[in-house]
């Protein structure tokens, strides 16, 4: 009998259970500061989709995914800004503090809601769809493409940091107040805004799960093993490798977006490597090549440094370090290895159904 891990039916059927399970938390938390605690989880959680989307199964290593959710927060959050504002009063203090007398141009869509929250992703969205078409036509690939997107997200930092008349600089944006879609606010610590993160969680890991168990998916897959063969079928590689680039991308806008309607701030911290970094190490933890795994990642480690992290303060720091280490080491697909293993030794032990093996997905390596 095959590995039942690689059972497209039992694999919907894990995600299913995955997200009744964290769609029924509201029901069961009552304290509004651990429900919107839980909320910045499913952010993560996002992160990691995107992470596990353009490197386990594009074998594009992005060490500059910050770009997208950094860019995603400032939308929103200048979307909130301006929600604010009056006609009398149209300039966001920050900017009268900085002798600025006129709104900036490039702050006037985000005076529209609507117009605002889709400039958010939009934006993220056409850097990566720019950036990755130059750098993939170029065939920048590799190790050489992960240095490129470092070099980049220094590059939003330092921007975003040093222009504090328009972005905030190290203070950042704090809205005064919470998202309004139109008449409705969205109070951040309510089970509405918990709901929206898991909403949109749920919609981005269907359509990713639907995209990699496509004909792209197969495709996008068969470069990441071996990008030259590929190219020589007659692909269009750079075509490939940018679309799976930009649409991880847009996740991450979409969760830079979250981030601000929960939190309701954003700073050049949000840019930083050390966040991007953390990203990878969430879905190399969790196992890159499963989505599912990805975001099972980001829950426990931002959940062990949340509560482990209190506890034993910096030394959590080096518990990570120690523990993603041996992953690395001894589980090069993360604890989804471990998953795939104990379920190939139940599949052993399951008597075979009319003599006939489970079939087995060749093509695609992780849940």
């Amino acid at each position: 009998m095959g590995n039942i891990y690689h059972d497209k039916k039992l694999q919907w059927l894990a995600y299913a259970v995955f997200f009744a399970a964290i769609g029924i938390v509201p029901l069961f938390v009552g304290d509004a500061f651990l429900l919107n605690q839980l909320a910045t989880y499913g952010i993560y959680a996002m992160l990691a989709l995107s992470i596990s989307l353009c490197w386990g199964f594009g074998g594009i290593l992005n060490l500059g995914q910050g770009i997208s959710f950094g860019l995603g927060a400032y939308g929103m959050a200048m979307t909130m800004q301006m929600q604010t504002q009056t006609d009398s009063n149209p300039i966001p203090p920050f900017m009268l503090n900085n002798s600025l007398e006129h709104l900036p141009w490039f702050w006037e869509p985000f005076s529209s809601t609507a117009g605002g929250l889709i400039f958010a992703v939009a934006v993220p969205t056409f850097f990566c769809a720019v950036f990755g078409s130059i750098m993939f036509r170029a065939r920048v690939s590799g190790v050489f493409f992960t240095i490129m997107t470092l070099a980049m997200l220094s590059a939003f930092y330092t921007i975003i940091l040093d222009q504090q008349a328009y972005t905030g600089g190290a203070n950042g944006l704090t809205p005064p107040a919470s998202l309004q879609i139109g008449s409705f606010e969205i109070d951040p610590y309510s089970a509405t805004a918990y709901w929206i993160v898991f909403a949109l969680l749920c919609v981005a890991t269907v359509l990713a799960k639907l995209l990699t168990q496509s004909s792209f998916g197969l495709v996008t897959q068969a470069i990441r093993d071996d990008a030259e063969r590929v190219r020589f079928l007659g692909y269009n590689v750079a075509g490939y490798e940018t679309a799976i680039y930009t649409i991880s991308g847009m996740i991450a806008a979409i969760a830079g977006c979250c981030w601000v309607m929960l939190v309701q701030y954003v700073s050049p911290a949000q840019l930083d490597v050390s966040l991007s970094l953390s990203m990878v190490i969430w879905a190399a933890i969790g196992g890159r090549n499963s989505l599912l795994w990805a975001m099972i990642g980001a829950f426990l480690i931002q959940g062990g440094q949340s509560y482990l992290g209190d506890q034993f303060l910096s030394t959590w720091l080096l518990l990570l370090g120690g523990f993603f280490i041996v992953v690395v080491r001894f589980l090069p697909n993360g604890l989804a290895s471990l998953a795939e293993a104990g379920l190939g030794w139940l599949s052993a032990r399951l008597p075979s159904k009319s003599g006939r093996a489970i079939e087995s997905v060749t093509a695609e390596e992780g849940a």
